[in-house]
């Protein structure tokens, strides 16, 4: 493995990626799939809160579209608007919880699913009163401490210890829920998000690859890639501003996906040419060269670039 980090072309790109998705969009796009709530709930209420928490912990290996209309549909469903009630899903038995979660495609991996859910849901349920925002406040709303608190916290289950916040406890989904709670759910009282990593997945890796902020020659595991993604993007927002505060690497997470998921993904395997890069709001950044991302592998052989 032969990688670099070009963080003088990341500062360029990072404040043109920020300013392109809250004006004229990536690719013609502003929004994110998780920006609606369900009909009905008040952006940054508890019940909307808990929606964001309990949606984004099964986020992992799914369409993300697909995945937060499956959401709102679920909710806005009163037979199944329970499953986003913890003290209402403590009451119901498993084997509803399992089937109301596949009813309207919320659930794919049916029992991985379903106990991510209601694990989640129970421990903020037993521990913090049925709200997140009790968990926030016991870890100081201090970002880096709730994200070793997801990671850390247990219970006790039949004698042997249990994580209390599986998959939302993640590298990805730790940093992704501190986001929507920030940007989504109005919650601003969170601290030291500069020391939160970007929530790095496929899309993220992928641009960060074609744009050339990270570059070389590279075989292997995609996941393998992550911890220089994070690092470069970490560096590259230094020295930006953002609404008067200084620019994080969550800042440009939402653009950065888009990117990759609306053009970066359409690049072509074999000429390694992307069909959009004349019309793409990064495509002058576009580097020249083999990004090739099947699954969970990558082949990289690209120079920085522009």
């Amino acid at each position: 493995m032969a990688l670099s980090s070009d963080i003088p072309k990341g500062h360029r790109i990072a404040s043109l990626l920020y300013e392109a998705f809250r004006t004229t969009g990536i690719h013609g796009r502003v929004d994110m799939p998780e920006d609606r709530p369900p009909q009905g709930v008040e952006a940054g209420s508890l019940e909307h809160i808990l929606f964001l928490t309990l949606t984004v912990a099964i986020d992992y290996q799914r369409d993300a579209h697909a995945l937060w209309e499956s959401a709102r549909r679920t909710y806005e469903d009163p037979e199944t608007r329970y499953l986003f009630n913890p003290a209402a899903l403590h009451e119901a038995p498993y084997s509803k919880v399992v089937d109301d979660l596949q009813k309207h495609g919320l659930s794919k991996k049916i029992q991985q699913d379903a106990f991510i859910w209601r694990t989640v849901a129970l421990s903020f349920y037993k521990k913090w009163g049925g709200d997140p925002r009790n968990f926030l406040a016991d870890c100081g709303y201090d970002g880096p401490t709730i994200l070793r608190r997801l990671k850390d916290d247990q219970h006790l289950g039949d004698g042997r210890p249990y994580t209390d916040f599986p998959f939302l406890r993640g590298d990805k989904i730790g940093p992704l829920w501190l986001r929507m709670l920030r940007d989504n759910a109005g919650i601003d009282t969170i601290q030291n998000l500069e020391s939160v990593p970007i929530p790095v997945d496929i899309h993220i890796a992928r641009a960060s690859l074609c744009l050339g902020v990270v570059h070389g020659k590279y075989e292997g595991r995609l996941e393998d890639l992550f911890a220089d993604v994070r690092r470069a993007w970490a560096e590259s927002v230094k020295g930006h501003s953002v609404d008067g505060r200084p620019m994080i690497a969550l800042d440009v997470d939402e653009p950065l996906w888009h990117l990759s998921k609306f053009g970066c993904g359409w690049r072509n395997p074999d000429t390694e040419v992307c069909p959009l890069r004349g019309t793409c709001e990064l495509g002058s950044f576009c580097v020249d060269g083999k990004v090739s991302i099947n699954g969970q592998s990558v082949i990289l052989d690209t120079q920085a670039g522009r």
